[in-house]
């Protein structure tokens, strides 16, 4: 098991690559995160919802994810209430205190179920903590740290960061808040993104080993353009800016309940584009694409957005020749002229709010979460700018998303895509998204969809003629990108990390040695 000294030390990126490791090396592995917190999440084959970084991992050993690697989700929808996702479905809103005292009672069995199952199916199951085991006043509740280690009689491997200052101290003050059975368990600690000399680092090193009799494991550098999705949007907090001198300038509405962001990996990873976030009027500029992300709570952040005068921004921005406004799920909606949640399924807060008016569109929130993984074609007449396209282009992605958007009666629909479902009816097909009659404004349900390597560079040819830019005919693939980035981690982690001192910890014969 990996768990950390605080939040965002890189227990889903260690966890990440050791999942790659053990798949190198012949072992049949997959991950496990008993309850996540997170908005930035995943649509599993079988149309379910998980945390995002269980997805990856599930990836990088090679699997497809299941719902038994994150088998409870957390999404905030606000500071004290979050919808509760069991086994990809929706369960209910709850404050925090209704959670603890409520839920948090009976989750053990669907917690322990989970787990018996990857076990009973894999070689290795690599878990991953949450947050501190030593958050004093949860751990009497606690189903995703110590108490999950001693049920499951896991060997804990514990991180810190020691970019953010305070490693000894973070990992010697863990250790003292932990009682002596958990503080067995912890066989070995892991330093994460240390810039500079090591040897530096080792009289501190040999401090802390003989301080708490727990070797160091390794010392993981910081690693730059690292290229695996993140779960948590602190990330975004160094992609602002204020514009850019030539290619592609394209800026995401950053909105205080941003999910799935990763849509845009990407974009920012092709050469003409410069990708940067904004939360503020003023931070806007003049960019050629605008894009609205998905969001947890669409009328809230709906809200929020025109409380900053972006709404007002986004519309003066518009005012200029060639840019384009992007809506994708959430923000998808908000393009609308009205949004309607009479029965509060989105937020858990009953409400309705008009749209920016950019299409001709209306949504009411239901009660069914719609998570599902699609394949299709781009319609030959949509109305959207792109260059150099084929006459067939295949689009693949995923929708999870609780309203129901319309056409509003007189206006003629100008679609996107003719999908159909990958697992569920795949003959079944229906039309996707929509854009203004000139193609500057479009919008669509479906997350994934920049990761299609002919539509994405097309896409953005057709942004660089409008710009009097020559367009570019090279481009990369989403998935060897991905594979790509998986091998470097792996390979970086075997240069740091004693993997032979991991395999004797997790009771394995090393595959790896030599």
């Amino acid at each position: 098991m990996i768990q950390g000294t605080a939040s965002d030390v890189g227990k889903s990126i260690i966890t990440t690559a050791l999942c790659r490791i053990f798949r190198q090396d012949g072992l049949r592995t997959a991950p496990f995160k008993s309850q996540n917190m997170a908005l930035n999440s995943y649509v599993t084959e079988d149309g379910l919802e998980i945390g995002r970084a269980q997805g990856v991992q599930a990836e990088a050993c090679g699997i497809q994810a299941t719902t038994d690697m994150n088998p409870i989700l957390i999404k905030p929808t606000g500071d004290m209430h979050s919808q509760i996702v069991v086994h990809g479905k929706p369960l209910a809103h709850m404050s925090a205190a209704a959670y603890r005292e409520d839920f948090l009672p009976e989750a053990k069995r669907t917690v322990m179920e989970a787990l018996g199952r990857l076990r009973s199916s894999y070689e290795v199951v690599l878990m991953e903590g949450a947050g501190s085991p030593a958050e004093i006043n949860l751990k009497d509740r606690d189903i995703v740290n110590m108490n999950l280690a001693g049920w499951a009689d896991a060997q804990v491997l514990l991180v810190a960061d020691i970019d953010r200052g305070g490693v000894f101290a973070f990992l010697v003050g863990t250790l003292e808040l932990l009682t002596s059975e958990e503080r067995a368990r912890v066989k070995g600690f892991i330093i994460n993104k240390f810039r500079g000399d090591p040897a530096l680092l080792q009289p501190g090193l040999d401090w802390l080993e003989e301080r708490t009799g727990i070797p160091v494991l390794g010392v993981l550098p910081h690693i730059p353009d690292l290229n695996i999705e993140a779960e948590d949007s602190v990330v975004l907090d160094s992609c602002s800016g204020i514009g850019i001198v030539g290619g592609i300038d394209i800026a995401v509405i950053r909105y205080p309940r941003i999910s799935n962001f990763t849509d845009f990996d990407t974009l920012a990873a092709e050469v003409d584009v410069s990708l940067r976030y904004v939360s503020k009027a003023s931070e806007l500029g003049n960019p050629d694409v605008i894009i609205l992300p998905g969001t947890k709570d669409t009328l809230g952040d709906l809200s929020y957005l025109r409380e900053q005068g972006l709404d007002q921004a986004i519309h003066a921005a518009m005012r200029q020749p060639g840019t384009r406004l992007v809506g994708i799920c959430g923000g998808y909606q908000m393009l609308g002229r009205q949004l309607t949640d009479p029965d509060a399924y989105d937020s858990g807060r009953a409400g309705h709010a008009a749209g920016l008016d950019w299409l001709p569109m209306t949504t009411v929130f239901l009660p069914e979460k719609k998570t599902v993984r699609v394949a299709g074609t781009l319609l030959e007449d949509h109305p959207v700018p792109l260059h150099a396209m084929p006459s067939i282009v295949q689009i693949q992605g995923y929708e999870i998303h609780m309203g129901q958007t319309v056409w509003i009666e007189g206006c003629t629909p100008k679609p996107l895509f003719e999908l159909s479902s990958i697992h569920h009816d795949p003959e079944h097909k229906w039309q996707e998204g929509a854009a203004s009659e000139d193609g500057r404004v479009m919008g669509t349900y479906l997350h994934g969809v920049f990761d299609n390597d002919v539509w994405r560079r097309g896409w953005l040819n057709g942004v660089r003629v409008d710009k009097g830019l020559e367009p570019i005919h090279d481009t990369f693939s989403a998935a060897d990108r991905k594979e790509q980035a998986f091998n470097r981690l792996a390979s970086i982690t075997r240069e740091h990390l004693d993997m032979s001192r991991i395999y004797e910890i997790a009771g394995l014969t090393d595959r790896g040695a030599g």
